[in-house]
């Protein structure tokens, strides 16, 4: 566990810096047939003091019905997700890529996307994403103008 939050905030604090631009009043972004459960919600300590009391590590579980989608939309901090099942396509940067069970990929935060359920059974995906530690509510907010 301790090499697997090593990793996480190896790969995912460069990014953090990104998540000042954007206030804590969220503004809600189109979805349909999508829900989430959040399942870990640490706020950051140990080694690493200077994101100690900052940010915290959130571990949310998303479920996409057959033709659930959410519009284009940032995140508020960087995050791997994993397709725990199902197939996922994810529309972003004028290219379209669908991720199936067992895969991974990153989003930084600050690239507009979109993401669909194109098939007839549930898509299951595993989100961990770094947020500042007083953020509320879910990560995905309308796309900032650049």
């Amino acid at each position: 566990m301790k090499r697997l939050t090593l990793l996480l905030f190896a790969v995912l604090v460069p990014m953090v810096g990104y998540v000042v631009g954007y206030a804590s009043a969220q503004q809600q972004v189109d979805r349909k047939g999508v829900a989430s459960i959040v399942k870990v919600d640490q706020v950051m300590s140990g080694y690493l003091t200077e994101l100690n009391g900052k940010y915290k590590l959130i571990v949310t579980e998303i479920t996409f019905e057959p033709g659930g989608n959410i519009a284009e939309h940032h995140h508020v901090g960087p995050g791997i997700r994993f397709v725990a099942s199902g197939e996922l396509t994810l529309v972003g940067e004028g290219k379209t890529r669908t991720y199936k069970t067992g895969e991974y990929f990153y989003e930084s935060g600050d690239v507009t996307t979109a993401a669909y359920n194109k098939t007839t059974s549930p898509v299951r995906i595993i989100n961990f994403e770094i947020l500042p530690a007083d953020w509320k509510g879910g990560s995905a907010v309308p796309p900032k103008s650049k």
